[in-house]
């Protein structure tokens, strides 16, 4: 099958619609589906559900369909960077469910492997726990959560072969792997495209039977989400004399 596709606007054709639930790779800025994310937002798509660590920050990522009021809700884990997320939660306009980063890692694999619902420790006797079913195992509580399943996963990798096998750089593999399998159909952004069989197949992080279609994205500008500087010191300050 034919997997690659010449945009992002020809990748998502037919795919999306009014009220759909999307799981979206990233973490920040690190390793999203940028491509994407602006041809969803230019479909002016609306009612959008998403699960993501969290929603980019202002202007960029997610960010920018928040601007655009074409999120209904959001599955997220951290929403610290972004003042317009903050805005519409606090103003009753974006309904947010908040899930503890690994649980939410952890509820979209599960997802994606066909596991309806897990327990686990993490959130009991907390706001967390609230309307979850409890159970104790050994003498402990857990608390049930429920496997995600998205009618769409975008996500973005480094390099891919002709067959949608997929490797991810470094940090940028992030959630996107557990997000790609939870999705009904999974479209993917990488850097470059090389022949079937040029990858080693033990060096494949996402196997391409999850990819159903891909475009190639690149160039991109690399963004940094946080600009730490400190004053530059007068010339020869703190330098002692030579000899």
């Amino acid at each position: 099958m034919h997997k690659l596709y010449p945009d992002a606007a020809a990748a998502l054709e037919g795919l999306l619609h009014d009220g759909m639930t999307i799981c979206a790779g990233g973490f920040g800025l690190c390793g999203i589906p940028e491509r994407l994310i602006d041809a969803i937002q230019a479909s002016g798509v609306t009612g959008l559900t998403i699960a993501s660590n969290n929603a980019g920050i202002d202007g960029e990522g997610l960010g920018k369909l928040l601007r655009t009021r074409q999120v209904r809700k959001m599955i997220s884990s951290y929403v610290g960077e972004n003042k317009e997320f903050e805005r519409q939660y606090l103003s009753g306009e974006l309904e947010v469910e908040f899930c503890p980063q690994g649980t939410l890692a952890e509820r979209c694999r599960a997802g994606g492997a066909g596991i309806p619902g897990f327990y686990t420790r993490t959130g009991v006797g907390t706001l967390v726990a609230e309307g979850k079913e409890v159970k104790s195992f050994d003498g402990e509580d857990f608390i049930l959560e429920r496997g995600i399943r998205a009618d769409l996963a975008i996500i973005k990798g480094w390099r891919a072969d002709e067959s949608g096998n997929l490797q991810f750089r470094k940090t940028a593999r992030n959630f996107n792997q557990p997000m790609a399998t939870a999705g009904r159909v999974c479209v993917a952004e990488v850097e470059e495209v090389v022949p079937t069989g040029s990858l080693d197949p033990d060096a494949i992080h996402l196997p391409g039977i999850y990819v159903k279609r891909m475009i190639v994205g690149a160039p991109y500008d690399k963004k940094i989400e946080f600009r730490t500087v400190r004053q530059r010191e007068a010339v020869g300050a703190g330098v002692g004399s030579p000899g």
